[in-house]
């Protein structure tokens, strides 16, 4: 896998089709703007390229932290250097909302791949951590995870995800108005009780991935078009009414329903064997224009 794998994020493949991605920026995976571009561009290139992945688990490589969140040393980070103070104030607002939407579109990159992306929660998960988690498919956290959301004690509204996403995972806007607006940390069993990670698994890091690693296996082990089309359908139901879901299954499944997974997966088990799937996409060089 070191064709994915750069300066910060350490990409392997620990049993077939499942891939695992580590943060690796020492010492706290705080973000700046280098490793929020290559973050996305991950996510990108794995679905770009078609690569046979069926399942992936994002966690970090450092056990005390999952991610310190944004690096505010990284003045770009926050859309201005600081030294040009020639543009005028909307002309400013423009870059930053161009910067802004450029951080949400790559922090949100797991939500475009066809494969589900666990997250692997342990350490500290401040600030954009909790942005970056509600963007995956599912969270499992371990025992000794601390969360916040943090970016009032610096003055900011959360603007990469938070916001957008925790509230139509929990239900519990009460609790998440609470968590914003005073920033306090709280644990993996508040979390859980919240509805924001799906598992509690007792421990640190290894024993929070070696959790999700075995979640992914099973996972990768279905049928790829099934797995896909359901990731897909349940965003859309996410972000649209009842009847339009129902009218927006029934046209993808018009399509997907001719799938050779359903034949496969049926001759497989009457033979008392494993399925096996062909991948999703066959990869295509595609002329550069």
């Amino acid at each position: 896998m070191s064709q994915y794998s750069s300066k910060w994020l350490k990409v392997s493949e620990p049993s077939p089709h499942v891939l695992l991605v580590e943060l690796a920026r020492a010492p706290a995976n705080a973000f700046n703007t280098e490793f929020w571009v290559a973050y996305g561009k991950l996510f990108d290139a794995l679905t770009e390229d078609g690569y046979d992945v069926r399942a992936l688990v994002l966690s970090s490589a450092f056990p005390k932290f999952f991610t310190a969140g944004l690096d505010f040393k990284d003045a770009a980070a926050l859309g201005s250097n600081g030294s040009d103070n020639s543009q005028d104030s909307a002309r400013t607002s423009f870059e930053t909302r161009k910067m802004l939407h450029e951080f949400q579109r790559a922090i949100g990159a797991p939500e475009r791949t066809p494969f589900p992306v666990i997250a692997a929660i342990h350490g500290y998960c401040i600030g954009l951590g909790c942005d970056m988690i509600g963007i995956c498919d599912i969270r499992y956290a371990a025992s000794d995870t601390s969360f916040a959301i943090k970016e009032v004690d610096i003055g900011l509204a959360p603007d990469i995800g938070s916001l957008a996403y925790i509230p139509k995972i929990t239900g519990n806007h009460s609790l998440v108005r609470e968590l914003t607006y005073t920033a306090r940390p709280f644990g993996a069993a508040e979390a859980e009780k919240l509805g924001l990670v799906s598992k509690v698994v007792q421990g640190g890091r290894d024993e929070v991935v070696k959790e999700a690693l075995e979640l992914a296996k099973v996972i990768a082990s279905k049928s790829p078009v099934a797995v896909s089309g359901s990731k897909h359908l349940i965003t859309h139901s996410r972000d649209h009414s009842v009847p339009e879901n129902l009218a927006y299954t029934g046209a993808w499944n018009a399509a997907a329903l001719m799938t050779n997974d359903i034949r496969d997966g049926l001759v497989a088990r009457a033979n008392k064997q494993q399925p096996k799937y062909a991948p999703l996409r066959v990869p295509t060089k595609l002329p550069k224009l």
